[in-house]
């Protein structure tokens, strides 16, 4: 017997009491689980959301929307940023006083061209208090998926509190599944087997998350 013949043996047994005909939407899958873990307010839950992104050592900042170009400004000014990738969607308020230069975002850019971009700013689509992770899915505001994975400096940009949510169950059902979903939770790091924590291997080295609210 093959290798072929004992998978397919396999298969056929743990099919062996499915009715023919039925998919794998039909059966009944519970939801009985906690969809969120004890009570918050909307200042509980932004404050829960910070608190867990530090520990993941992303920077958070607070803002308004009445100053945040002011914010970004010096958020870019002080990570000496000459250039910065800008979605085409991003609201225009928030770069109203930066002074690097704009670079849009394009499908011909390369690698090596969005890896000489100094700094990206973006939107996001839902923040998780519970879990300290930031979603961008790709919409006008946040941008191609790899501009905000190569850059080594992300400020993502969130709004408090209507796009914060406590738990994972919460964020996504405000999420589409046929879109590019990126869920960052930190800055880009890894450790070997030393336990020596290296950053900037798989993303940003730096995030910056701006909470903006009001």
């Amino acid at each position: 017997m093959s290798s072929r013949d004992v998978v397919l043996a396999r298969v056929r047994r743990a099919l062996a009491d499915v009715p023919r005909g039925e998919g794998y939407e039909d059966p009944p899958v519970p939801r009985d689980y906690l969809r969120v873990h004890g009570e918050r307010t909307a200042e509980e839950r932004v404050a829960l959301l910070a608190e867990h992104l530090a520990e993941y050592r992303a920077v958070v900042h607070h803002g308004r929307s009445d100053d945040v170009d002011m914010l970004i400004m010096r958020l870019l000014a002080s990570h000496g940023s000459q250039t910065v990738l800008v979605p085409p969607g991003l609201d225009p308020r928030w770069m109203a006083a930066a002074d690097p230069t704009r670079i849009p975002d394009q499908a011909a850019s390369t690698a090596q061209q969005l890896d000489a971009v100094d700094s990206v700013v973006t939107g996001c689509a839902v923040a998780i208090a519970e879990t300290g992770t930031i979603v961008l899915d790709g919409s006008p505001g946040q941008g191609r998926r790899r501009i905000s994975l190569i850059p080594d400096h992300h400020i993502c940009v969130v709004r408090v509190p209507d796009q914060v949510v406590d738990s994972v169950p919460q964020a996504l059902e405000r999420l589409d599944p046929t879109r590019p979903l990126t869920w960052i939770s930190g800055p880009s790091a890894t450790s070997d087997i030393e336990l020596d924590r290296v950053e900037g291997v798989h993303g940003p080295r730096k995030l910056e998350v701006v909470l903006l609210s009001d």
